[in-house]
């Protein structure tokens, strides 16, 4: 794994911080690992390793700020800026420190209109506990849903076809997946990996830009899956569907919405990929089993209703 090594964190709007704090920190179980002069908290899984990966801030709209990626090394931070204003793309240099424990960021707009960014250093969460003779499992991971990691994102928005010509052949990306139209050329959805994953984020065409469906977090197991969803029923938590598997991915998953509207899912499993294979095609006529496999039908708010 070079270059872009994973999904790094993703910035939310939320519309009452308190609200949004029980519930990212309590339901989902999320861990607060500090709050900045902006009034943003951040937050991480139990398992991972960063500093943070769940950023939120209060606004009068729900919604993604940016998504970030974390690239292997301020070289590749440098070389790849250059790649994409090569592209096309002007971009933005943010100092170290505007996020907690985050080095510099290049942000910079893609075509479906999200501001994206690229960072290569962010202050380690690691304690003893964790890296040295470590438990397969510790008290926070039994606190809500308690997700081992945030995973990807899915956003909706114009221009795919550029969208993924820039994730491919600017940031090294491949497809993994992709659903056609009636017309069996033009993409409706595509799924985009910089690792062995299914996929480290997706979009879906949609005519206003800039539009999130979800942010996605890990579970280990189908099971983990149901208890998800029996705390989600327990507090009361606005459920979209699931549990279920999808098609796309093979992934067990449940969809559900933050108290702003915001969409998250909790998933299992999923295959393992490389960059030399094919990427897997769902035509239209099966485009309900390729997002929910077991009713192998489409529920419109899932295509409709997204922040």
């Amino acid at each position: 794994m070079t270059g872009v090594l994973r999904p790094g964190h993703a910035a939310v709007r939320v519309l009452d911080m308190k609200e949004a704090m029980h519930f990212y920190g309590e339901v989902l179980g999320l861990i607060e690992t500090g709050r900045d002069s902006y009034g943003r908290v951040y937050y991480r899984a139990w398992d991972e390793r960063d500093h943070n990966s769940i950023i939120l801030r209060e606004a009068d709209q729900a919604g993604i700020d940016f998504f970030g990626f974390k690239v292997d090394s301020p070289a590749t931070l440098d070389k790849l800026e250059a790649d994409v204003r090569a592209y096309g793309y002007p971009t933005e240099r943010i100092p170290a420190g505007d996020l907690l424990q985050t080095g510099e960021r290049v942000r910079f707009e893609i075509a479906s209109g999200h501001a994206i960014e690229l960072y290569a250093e962010k202050g380690k969460a690691n304690s003893p506990q964790m890296v040295d003779n470590p438990p397969p499992w510790n008290p926070e991971s039994e606190r809500g849903i308690a997700p081992i990691r945030f995973d990807h994102g899915l956003l909706y928005g114009p221009d795919i076809e550029k969208v993924q010509d820039f994730f491919v052949n600017v940031l090294g990306f491949y497809l993994t997946e992709q659903i056609l139209l009636e017309d069996g050329k033009t993409q409706l959805a595509i799924w985009l990996a910089c690792s062995n994953k299914a996929h480290d984020i997706a979009f879906v065409r949609h005519p206003e830009p800039n539009k999130l469906h979800h942010v996605s977090f890990l579970l280990e197991s189908w099971e983990k899956v149901l208890r998800a969803a029996d705390i989600m029923s327990m507090n009361r938590i606005s459920i979209d569907m699931g549990p279920t598997r999808h098609g796309v991915t093979r992934g067990t998953t449940i969809y559900a919405f933050d108290p702003s509207g915001n969409r998250f899912e909790t998933f299992a499993g999923g295959y393992q990929t490389y960059p030399d294979w094919d990427p897997l095609t769902w035509t239209w006529e099966e485009v309900g089993a390729a997002v929910y496999y077991h009713d192998r039908q489409l529920n419109p708010a899932f295509l409709e209703v997204v922040t």
